[in-house]
């Protein structure tokens, strides 16, 4: 099991998305929910880590659940968050008073958001149980695109970190869709599992390759060059895969975290691929990312109030060995 490193309490809150700066290495930003997102509204905990533990910064509530948040790639402040009432909420740290903006256009839920990577691109894209994904200008407030062809609920949407204008999208319907912003369509659509899938992720080294997460508590790695079946398959969730990340230090390193209320870390180039479990959770786990700035540190949070920070011994022993 892995040693938990620093672990903050947000009572009444049910972490559903969790993501660290990309400027400050210490600081990190989490989605949370009352009554499991079911009902009542929602908090953005903004958060730093110190020696002692884990500090609340600064907090910004919302009238309804907030089911996913992602930091702004051009600007060190700005955060933007999805919720339950359909809208994205885009809120500036140095600025205590509320959101900056509403965007306010899907029919229902927005459960993933993601602001593009891309040098001079200041894109979010959003994924809705209303089956649409949105393409947003935060600088003229509206959306620039609306995509649609999923038939069941977006549960992800991940920008290219590789290639601009590109997105990816994982649905309710099964299936995986890569879109481009520029032509406003499909450019694949992969019939990934056999299940709603609930995650999707970029791998931060090779453009063509692309993991899924699925309620058949399976990952598929996917190499887009030849989609007809995956790259490979990890198993060992036994229940639902909520997210998947690729590892931003090492080529074919994977986490994921499920409602069986543990984490794994996988390396899908290993025949005995699955690493390490991490059990230190005692809800569903929701939210985790890798830290960028220090490598293989990993951050989570679940439905059991609790995010935690820390570095699993799998990890930990690749660092030291330099590989």
């Amino acid at each position: 099991m892995a040693e938990v490193m620093r672990t903050f309490r947000s009572p009444a809150r049910h972490g559903y998305a969790v993501e660290v700066s990309p400027y400050f290495p210490n600081r990190l930003a989490c989605a949370t929910s009352q009554y499991y997102g079911i009902a009542g509204c929602g908090t953005l905990l903004v958060l730093e880590q110190n020696d002692i533990g884990i500090s609340l910064i600064k907090s910004f509530d919302w009238n309804d659940g907030l089911f996913d948040v992602t930091w702004s790639e051009s600007n060190e402040h700005l955060l933007v968050t999805g919720s339950g009432d359909g809208s994205l909420q885009i809120w500036d740290t140095a600025n205590p008073l509320g959101p900056l903006q509403v965007l306010k256009e899907h029919a229902q839920e927005v459960y993933s958001v993601d602001w593009s990577l891309t040098r001079g691109e200041t894109f979010i894209v959003s994924g809705s149980w209303d089956h649409t994904a949105k393409v947003w200008d935060p600088e003229i407030a509206k959306s620039v695109g609306t995509f649609q062809g999923h038939e069941g609920v977006i549960y992800s949407t991940s920008w290219s970190p590789h290639i601009p204008g590109c997105f990816a999208s994982a649905s309710g319907d099964s299936t995986l869709r890569i879109w481009d912003l520029k032509t406003g369509g499909s450019r694949l659509v992969i019939p990934a599992h056999q299940a709603e899938i609930l995650s999707c992720d970029w791998c931060k080294y090779d453009q063509n390759l692309i993991v899924t997460g699925a309620v058949d508590c399976s990952l598929r790695v996917w190499d887009l060059r030849n989609a007809r079946q995956p790259l490979s398959e990890l198993t060992g969730h036994t229940y639902a895969v909520r997210r998947v990340k690729f590892s931003p230090f090492q080529l074919t390193m994977l986490a994921s975290c499920s409602y069986d209320f543990t984490v794994r870390f996988w390396d899908f180039s290993k025949t005995e691929s699955l690493l390490e479990t991490v059990e230190h959770h005692t809800e569903f786990v929701c939210g985790l990312d890798f830290n960028l700035h220090i490598p293989n540190q990993v951050v989570d949070c679940a439905w059991d109030e609790t995010i935690k920070i820390y570095t699993p011994p799998c990890l930990s022993n690749l660092h030291q060995n330099g590989s």
